[in-house]
């Protein structure tokens, strides 16, 4: 039997996380299965011994599956077995990678793959939470070298309390709900969604969540320790330090007077800094050329880098010439295309987002299959980022994990600010037309103004901001940067994107690439944001100061009914042919559901006229009978003594040939009355025994003048037929109740004596 090595870590609310080692996948360079209650992951770690030749940077790839078989399940389809990566699967791969992936060495190119897999669930805890941690343990047990451990926690509030990694339930209550990643030392990433929280709230959410980090990282210290765990040498780059130096001499200078003009011209910048790396090439020796060309390449990306950093911290001059605070112009411009139900376009600086919304029924909700959430999702958003929009020539793909990624941020940042109750399923569609930095950002402000042209009375509406952050070694020079371009992402030490409303923010996502970011630094970048986002909110509001009072003319209505859930059958029918009758006939969609004892109906039509008749026809099945009401009803049956009625959807009455008219009918023929027939009635009585229904048109109907009451109280009603109702003899009233005597035969061809 093998012995494997464990390591715990206390929560400190009962639960206790397992690291166990060297049981599970030893032939990976590392391996740990990770268990918290009924919570199984496995994490592996393989790392190619060499690079691949010319790879000059971090080629890892991260992955996170889960297995139906976990919580139970068959997958769907018709192959019944995993497939591509859920959208919830790339998210959680990329929370993991975003704090692995700065920390290798940056000499470090070989190959990497990291394997998260969930093999148990019960459903309570949440997964995603761990993934960091198993990723991290796997590759603090390896050979593998990692400037780490890491490890990652979920936080958040509920009820003011900050709670380290909730349940799947008590998350529905929280109003911040953070997922946190950090080395021992220091906050790498953070990524998460609240309802229009605090600067200072946020800063205290991320401090709660380093703790509990510290004491992950200090776990994996441990465990790597006790396996006595030495990192492998390599040696993956071939340097040429004469060269390096050779080449920032040359090339120093020239990039920094770049950086200092201040160009908004991006393409301009970009050409002007290849310029002078061509430049320097070419002035190598032939011979040597090709050989020293990759290294030059390498060596001029840091001079650039260098270049650009150092004119901002000791000039306070951006690459486009803005100051640190200043943010890029900004036009946008609603309704812009006539097609979907809403529309705007948001332009700042060179990075522009072309947004559309899409109202639809019921029926357009998306379905959500993964293995812990089976659920219906109202309110979609996707971000889509063509080639074009950066001027490269090359096709376009399908969607990949940064367009999951960029599309959930701008997801989270405007859902919470989706109005409660809202009838329609909501598609924002966000088309990146141009890109330098920030177009998530674009994408949010872009979707709040196509919602608000769509007519949607969002709570407020929301902006975005992209920070980010320059610093020297020890932080003795920094600058916070309002509004980043792509370069000074690429260039910088943070990407830190706020979104919110006037009152708080509603969304953030953080990178950090740097060492040793303190919370004073953190705290300025945020009210920095503030600033930068309420300066965008104004805009916003000048574009469109509220929502568009009604919605375009060809935007679906819908109208939302509840019902008593016993009629819920009835409005169906057998196989659902009631239904699709009232479908058929109205132009109108339907849907049906039974929440809390109640049926929720839900239709849909493109114009008031369906909407209104297919409202009238559930009102029909669904009304309860009441004496007195007048009815328009159809003859369903014709009997000797008088008529059934169909007055109301699954409701018959008796009409008695008494109550048909003030005259005296013979018999049914004389009325008139067919089956079909189409007649007016009122409810005059309804059988508290029984619960049958008295019918009566003459009811309805003027008393004609000098007209006298029968004998017997009947209303003049024919209560017997003697021969073919033209020979009768009299009618004596021996009180039973009718008024009527006997009845004797007067001769009707049939012989008979009297009837007792």
């Amino acid at each position: 039997m093998v012995t494997p090595t464990k390591k715990t870590i206390d929560l400190g609310d009962g639960r206790v996380i397992t690291l166990e080692t060297g049981k599970l996948a030893k032939q990976a360079d590392g391996a740990v299965e990770l268990r918290m209650n009924n919570t199984m992951l496995l994490a592996t770690v393989v790392s190619a011994k060499e690079a691949g030749e010319g790879v000059d940077f971090m080629p890892l790839q991260v992955e996170y599956k889960e297995k139906f078989s976990a919580f139970g399940r068959f997958p769907g389809g018709f192959q019944k077995r995993e497939g591509r990566a859920s959208d919830y699967e790339i998210l959680t791969a990329r929370l993991v990678d975003r704090v692995l992936r700065p920390l290798f060495p940056d000499n470090y190119h070989a190959d990497t793959f990291v394997n998260i897999i969930l093999f148990s669930s019960d459903g309570v805890d949440m997964p995603d939470a761990l993934a960091g941690l198993a990723a991290s343990a796997a590759i603090a047990v390896s050979d593998v070298p990692f400037n780490g451990p890491i490890s990652e926690v979920r936080v958040a509030r509920i009820d003011g309390q900050f709670v380290i990694n909730p349940t799947f339930d008590q998350l529905k209550t929280a109003d911040m709900d953070l997922m946190v990643g950090a080395t021992y030392d220091n906050i790498m990433m953070v990524e998460g969604e609240m309802d229009e929280v605090s600067e200072a709230d946020l800063l205290e959410a991320l401090k709660v969540a380093h703790e509990a980090i510290k004491v992950q990282c200090t776990a994996q210290m441990e465990l790597a320790k006790e396996l006595g765990v030495v990192k492998r040498e390599y040696c993956h780059e071939v340097n040429d330090e004469e060269l390096r130096a050779k080449v920032k001499e040359a090339c120093y200078d020239k990039a920094y007077a770049i950086a200092k003009a201040g160009s908004a011209d991006k393409h301009w910048r970009n050409d002007s800094f290849e310029a002078i790396c061509n430049e320097f090439i070419e002035s190598i020796p032939e011979e040597e050329r090709e050989e020293k060309t990759p290294l030059v390449q390498r060596y001029y990306h840091d001079v650039e880098k260098e270049a650009m950093r150092r004119c901002v911290l000791d000039e306070g001059v951006r690459l486009d010439g803005r100051k640190t605070t200043e943010i890029r112009p900004i036009w946008c411009e609603v309704d812009y295309i006539p097609g979907p139900h809403g529309s705007a376009v948001f332009t700042r600086g060179e990075t522009q987002a072309l947004a559309t919304v899409t109202l639809g029924t019921k029926l357009d909700e998306k379905l959500v299959d993964d293995v812990l959430n089976h659920s219906t999702e109202r309110f979609l958003l996707h971000y889509n980022f063509p080639p074009f929009s950066t001027g490269e020539a090359k096709a376009q793909r399908g969607v990949g994990r940064r367009e999951i990624g960029h599309g959930n941020l701008a997801h989270r940042a405007l859902k919470r600010m989706f109005p409660d109750d809202f009838p329609y399923t909501v598609r924002i569609v966000s088309d990146i037309l141009e890109s330098n930095g920030s177009s998530s950002m674009a994408t949010v402000c872009a979707g709040t103004l196509a919602l608000l042209d769509a007519g949607v009375k969002m709570k407020k509406p929301v902006a975005g901001i992209a920070m980010g952050l320059i610093s020297d070694t020890g932080n003795v020079k920094h600058a916070i940067l309002s509004d980043i371009l792509g370069d000074e992402d690429h260039l910088g030490d943070m990407d830190f994107k706020v979104t919110g409303t006037k009152d708080g923010i509603t969304a953030t996502q953080m990178d950090i690439k740097c060492d040793g970011l303190s919370y004073e630094i953190l705290e300025q970048a945020l009210n920095q944001a503030r600033e930068g986002r309420l300066h965008i909110l104004n805009i916003i509001n000048e574009t469109i100061p509220a929502p568009r009072e009604d919605y375009k003319p060809h935007v679906p209505r819908i109208v939302k009914m509840t019902v008593d859930k016993d009629f819920i059958g009835a409005i169906i029918g057998k196989g659902g042919e009631t239904i699709q009758g009232i479908q058929e006939e109205t132009g109108a969609i339907i849907t049906i559901d039974e929440i809390d004892g109640k049926g929720e109906i839900e239709i849909a039509a493109a114009n008031k006229d369906s909407i209104e008749a297919a409202v009238a026809r559930i009102k029909e099945i669904t009304a309860v009978p009441e004496e007195g009401k007048v009815y328009t009803g159809v003859v369903r049956s014709i009997l000797e003594f008088g008529a059934f009625v169909e007055f109301m959807p699954g409701h018959d009455g008796l009409l008695h040939i008494s109550e048909i008219g003030w005259n005296r009918f013979d018999d049914m023929e004389a009325t008139g009355l067919k089956e079909g027939d189409t007649v007016t009635v009122k409810l005059i009585e309804i059988d508290k025994k029984t619960g049958k229904f008295r019918l009566s048109m003459k009811a309805l109907q003027e008393k004609p003048e000098g007209y006298e009451e029968r004998r017997g109280g009947n209303g003049g009603g024919n209560n017997h037929h003697g021969g073919n109702g033209n020979n009768r003899g009299p009618r004596r009233d021996m009180g039973n109740g009718n008024g009527r005597g006997p009845r004797r035969d007067m001769g009707n061809g049939n012989g008979r004596g009297p009837r007792r």
